[in-house]
């Protein structure tokens, strides 16, 4: 993902839009775009998504609601996802994240005062043997305890 520097104008969030109007099931590739380029869905694509595809503002947030990995605003600098599935849960998974929160004064989807991290939850990682499990950017990480995610959270934030 490459966060824009500045917002972008109503022309280029057009261009991202017309871009991939006329593919079969357009909304989610005009989100996923929109999102690479701005590191989130900007509030004021909203009504032009809606006007292009034809779709009510209830409809379109629907899906962005519906979406973990969309988000209404910039994620910090690195996303750290703790896995909440059941395997995860079984192992200390719930215990592990909601002290990393805590510690870092933050809630799910929040972003670190530094806006270094932003932890997100996810619904298994494929890692269930080495539960609880958790994944920086594209590293995945398993065993993990306080003490892991506390040094991987220091790296990044550094």
């Amino acid at each position: 993902m490459q966060s824009h520097a500045s917002p972008l104008s109503a022309d280029e969030i057009g261009a991202i839009i017309q871009a991939h109007v006329a593919l079969e099931g357009p909304l989610l590739p005009i989100l996923h775009a929109l999102q690479d380029a701005c590191g989130h869905i900007p509030s004021e694509a909203r009504p032009l998504i809606c006007e292009a595809l034809n779709i009510t503002a209830a409809e379109l947030h629907g899906v962005i609601s519906f979406y973990h990995d969309f988000r209404e605003a910039p994620a910090g600098r690195h996303v750290l996802k703790i896995c909440r599935a059941e395997a995860c849960q079984s192992m200390g998974g719930v215990e592990t994240a909601e002290a990393l929160l805590k510690r870092l004064g933050i809630g799910w989807h929040g972003t670190t005062a530094n806006g270094a991290v932003t932890v997100e939850p996810v619904y298994c990682l494929g890692l269930c043997a080495c539960a609880p499990a958790a994944m920086i950017g594209d590293k995945v990480l398993g065993r993990v305890d306080a003490a892991k995610l506390d040094r991987v959270v220091a790296e990044v934030s550094a």
